[in-house]
Parts: C-alpha cells; sequence; structure tokens
C-alpha cells in the first residue's frame, strides 16, 4: 500500500524553453510527492540483525528550481527495517521556515536568522534526538517515533545555548558519548566556533577560534585527545553570485590542533599543500606524538577536480605534516563504523557515484583496509548509481562485521532501490535489493539508525 501526503506538489521545470540546469536534471531533479509505502518488494534476505531506519538526506527543492545543488530544500528518506523485512518506505521534506513561510538567512534588520535554512545535508542521532543539518543554520529535529515517523518538530538550538549555526558532520566521541561539532559564518567574525555538548545532549562548551577570514568548513576531525579543523582556500565573497566562495589558493592551507583536555588553549597551525577536502574518513592519535588522517583531497575546487583517498600525518614535535596519496581511483562520501570514530579504525569506505564533473567514471563502492594499504571493491552494472554507504553494525563488536547501506539509482527504470551488501565481503554485491516506490534523488549524507533496544 502507497499513501501519498498532501504538502504542494512541485511544479516542473518549464516555460524557458531551455533545458534545466545540471543540478536539475535526471537523477538531480526533485521529486515532486512525499509517499508512504508499506511491505516492500525485496530480492535477497535482509539480515535479521537490521532492526530500525536507515534515513538519508538531501536537496529537493519544492518549486523545482534552485540556483546551485546545495540550495534544494532538504527531503529525508528513510527505509524502516525489522524482522528480515522492508517494513516501510517514507520521504518527507523537512518543514524550515524556508520552506513553510519563505524566511531568508538574513532578516531585514541585516541579523541572521538561524532557524532559516533549508536542513538537506545529512541526518544524525544523538541523545534521544534525530537532527537534519545543514551547515548554515540551526539543525532541525524529525521525530521518528511510530506513527509520527519524519515528521518535523522544530528547529533546535540546544535549549538556547547555540548561538551559531551547526555543521553537518558532528562528530560522536565513542568513548565520552560526547557530541563535538563547529560552526563557521560570514561576514563578520566570530568565523569559526567550536562547540561540545556532553552524552545527554546539554551544550557544555563554545569557543570562538580565531581564523584569518571566513572559509568554508564542511568537515573536521576528532580524535581521543585532538580536534582538528582544516582552514582551506575556499574563501568568502560577498559580490560571488550563487555559492558566495571563491578557491583562492593565495589564502594557503593549514591544520589547527586544539587538545580536548585543554578546549580552551592555544590551537597549533600547521600548513599544507592548497587543497579542499569536503570530508574527513577518520583520525587517531598513533601514541607517538602524531595524529594521522585520512581524507577525500581535492588538488583544486575547480570543475573536473576529482578526489582521492590521502593520509596526512602530523608530528607534534616536528610541527610538519607528511601528506601522502592512498590510492589514485577517485571516490567520495568516506565513511566508517562510527562506533571506531576518532581511533585506529582498520576499515574504511567510499563511493564512486554520479555528481557534477564525475563524468564517465564507473560506479562502485571501495574499501580501504587503512592497516594493509590494499582495498577491494563492487562495480555497479551500467546506469545503476550508488549514493553514500553508511556502516551498520552487525553485533556490538566495534570494527566487526555489518552492512553497508546505500540507495542506488537505475536509470533503466528511472527508479531506485536499498542495496545492501555485507562489508566484510562487499565484492559479492549486495545481499538483499529493496525496490522503492520512487527514485531517491542524489542527495548527501545519512545514517542507519537502529532501535534502542538493539
Amino acid at each position: 500500500m502507497t499513501t501519498t501526503n498532501a504538502l504542494g506538489s512541485a511544479a516542473p521545470v518549464s516555460g524557458s524553453g531551455r533545458a534545466p540546469a545540471p543540478h536539475l536534471a535526471g537523477n538531480f531533479a526533485p521529486v515532486t510527492k512525499e509517499l508512504t509505502a508499506y511491505e516492500l518488494p525485496v530480492t535477497g534476505a535482509i539480515p535479521p540483525e537490521l532492526v530500525g531506519w536507515y534515513l538519508r538526506n538531501g536537496p529537493n527543492p519544492r518549486d523545482a528550481a534552485s540556483a546551485h545543488w546545495f540550495f534544494g530544500d532538504g527531503m529525508v528518506h528513510g527505509v524502516r527495517l525489522e524482522g528480515g523485512k522492508a517494513v516501510s518506505y517514507r520521504n518527507r521534506w523537512v518543514r524550515t521556515s524556508t520552506l513553510t513561510d519563505g524566511a531568508q538567512v538574513r532578516g531585514r534588520d541585516g541579523r541572521p536568522d538561524l532557524t532559516a535554512g533549508v536542513a538537506n545535508t545529512h541526518v544524525v542521532h544523538h541523545a534521544g534526538r534525530t537532527l537534519a543539518l545543514v551547515e548554515s543554520s540551526f539543525p532541525y529535529e524529525l521525530d521518528c517515533s511510530p506513527g509520527h515517523e519524519l515528521e518535523t518538530v522544530g528547529p533546535y538550538d540546544f535549549d538556547g545555548r547555540l548561538t551559531t549555526a551547526m555543521t553537518a558532520h558532528p562528530k560522536t566521541c565513542p568513548t565520552t558519548g560526547e557530541l563535538h561539532f563547529f560552526g563557521y559564518g560570514a561576514p563578520e567574525p566570530p568565523y569559526l566556533t567550536y562547540h561540545r555538548a556532553d552524552a545527554s545532549g546539554a551544550l557544555e562548551l563554545s569557543r570562538p577560534v580565531e581564523v584569518a577570514a571566513s572559509t568554508m568548513m564542511h568537515d573536521f576531525h576528532l580524535t581521543a585527545g585532538h580536534v582538528v579543523f582544516m582552514d582551506l582556500p575556499l574563501v568568502y565573497d560577498r559580490g560571488t553570485p550563487g555559492m558566495p566562495y571563491v578557491w583562492d589558493p593565495a589564502y594557503g592551507a593549514r591544520l589547527g590542533v586544539l587538545r580536548r583536555d585543554d578546549p580552551h588553549g592555544d590551537v597549533r597551525w600547521f600548513a599544507i599543500d592548497p587543497c579542499y577536502v569536503f570530508h574527513s574518513l577518520n583520525a587517531y592519535d598513533d601514541g607517538s606524538g602524531r595524529i594521522v588522517l585520512y581524507v577525500c583531497r581535492y588538488p583544486a575546487l575547480e570543475l573536473k577536480s576529482l578526489p582521492t583517498l590521502w593520509r596526512w600525518t602530523i608530528d607534534l614535535a616536528s610541527g610538519k605534516v607528511v601528506e601522502e596519496q592512498v590510492d589514485d581511483q577517485s571516490g567520495e562520501f568516506p565513511r566508517m563504523d562510527d562506533r571506531l570514530a576518532g581511533l585506529d579504525a582498520r576499515f574504511g569506505h567510499i563511493t564512486r557515484s554520479g555528481g557534477p564533473g564525475a563524468g564517465p567514471t564507473p560506479s562502485a563502492l571501495i574499501r580501504y583496509d587503512l592497516h594493509t594499504g590494499t582495498s577491494t571493491r563492487y562495480d555497479f552494472d551500467s546506469g545503476r548509481t550508488p549514493a553514500e554507504a553508511a556502516f551498520a553494525p552487525a553485533d556490538d563488536r566495534p570494527g566487526g562485521p555489518g552492512w553497508l547501506l546505500t540507495y542506488v539509482y537505475d536509470a533503466a527504470r528511472d527508479s531506485s532501490d536499498l542495496g545492501i551488501l555485507d562489508a566484510e565481503d562487499i565484492a559479492k554485491g549486495p545481499v538483499a535489493t529493496v525496490h522503492l516506490p520512487q527514485r531517491v534523488p542524489y542527495g548527501f549524507h545519512g545514517n542507519w539508525i537502529p532501535d534502542p533496544a538493539q
């Protein structure tokens, strides 16, 4: 059974006689309906250990038009798994004040409205709350309880304590349960503020970090002992139309290291070669005064520039950084077993998929053994394109067996599936494919959110 919600359908792009922009064409184009479907058809066998939600966020402009892929209204797509079955699928717009009331990020008085935003980048769970995130505003809380699945509760500002935007890539410490994150802003300082919430969700620390200018700082790193910021040369420029950030290698590139046991202390800066990083895979302290970071690194943020996996090693004693390319296979959206975030995790995964500038590169999931430097991969059939693959554990052993969950677009059917692969043997392909009632447009990030009892 499938039902449709009545928020109001998106209008098709028409009228000008011109082809839509690339970020509004093909599987980048928004879907127009909110659906709820039950008892989804499955090819293969869903692992019975998977009991919970796979949720993924992405841009889906309600009016079917946006100036940039990053600007579309957020829509969360969710598949509920339980008892070896695909119980349901639903997709819902995040009902931000921008979506419902046309609120702008700056009000009439010119001051920022942090409740305004599109909440289109990530969806995370911490301290009993599910949050839809975009780095330019406050999070929006979603209700995932039975009977209210994916309804929007409203903006969340940590009981009034959060006074900056929040990154879409917070990190949960597996040892303390703390949520570490930052907010960056423009055009006035502070350009960067570091935040920490405790395991119960209370925001207990906020401190500005001095940087020379506002840069688009999309992600950062957390280890057992350090927080590492990436101050890279994508610099705010108010006069730039569309995305107000420009690639400026003259700004330089550097990594800022803050000790977690001295969160108000000095940030030490380490120079690196100019580059850009949207996403980090993991970071850890090696026990010998070095910090090891894994990133998907772009040599420059320009058309046809593709990322590859790199390792940066910060030597705290010498003040130098060793920069090494791990692989020449391009890929993005790095993920791992988040129960090992900030520790020496052995395995990580990246996705090679369609996107602006990706060209004809075949779609694949790549699994890295970071201890041996080897990799394995699964190549998808022509016309089938995976999204980010989130890790879902099979048991309570961090770094142990688990599953990779990814939405896969099938161009021949103009529809999408949820693919489930054995993380320890991805080369054999999906163990289960859940067939969805509509396509899931290309988007950004998501998570496996198990039921509390799991």
